[in-house]
């Protein structure tokens, strides 16, 4: 089973445990397919596995607004910085974050990004890094 068809498995199930609490994830519909989502203060799953050329989507399962923002210095050699507000870098993300809150991810909303290079990728969450809101795609290169 894929890790989407696993999940979308689990969050049916979640719904059912939720009944007349507001829907699935206090959005009061459906979730769309993801990989990882986000509660108050936390990746769920914090590390996830993809092969080279996987898309990993991230869902605001939660109320409060997140960031997706990479931890620009400890990217894979050659590897492409992502963040939810389409930012160049880490301080770009954090800036624009703490500015205008640039880059948020509402409840209900996803943010994917596409992986092309092997290696380790660290993130976070802009306004809850300090709470620990972090996670990590390992990316490995594909089995042929």
């Amino acid at each position: 089973m894929n890790r989407r068809a696993f999940l979308a498995v689990a969050a049916s199930g979640a719904s059912v445990g939720l009944a007349g609490c507001g829907g699935v994830f206090g959005t009061g519909s459906t979730p769309p397919d993801f990989d990882v989502g986000m509660r108050a203060a936390a990746f769920v799953p914090a590390e996830i596995e993809v092969d080279v050329g996987d898309t990993v989507v991230w869902y605001n399962n939660n109320d409060r607004p997140h960031t997706v923002t990479a931890y620009g210095t400890a990217l894979p050699d050659g590897a492409e910085f992502f963040a939810s507000g389409g930012f160049d870098s880490t301080e770009a993300a954090r800036d624009g974050y703490n500015g205008d809150l640039s880059g948020s991810i509402s409840a209900g909303e996803t943010y994917e990004h596409t992986f092309e290079t092997p290696g380790t990728y660290g993130y976070f969450c802009v306004p809850h890094e300090v709470g620990g809101m972090a996670g990590t795609v390992e990316v490995r290169e594909t089995q042929s």
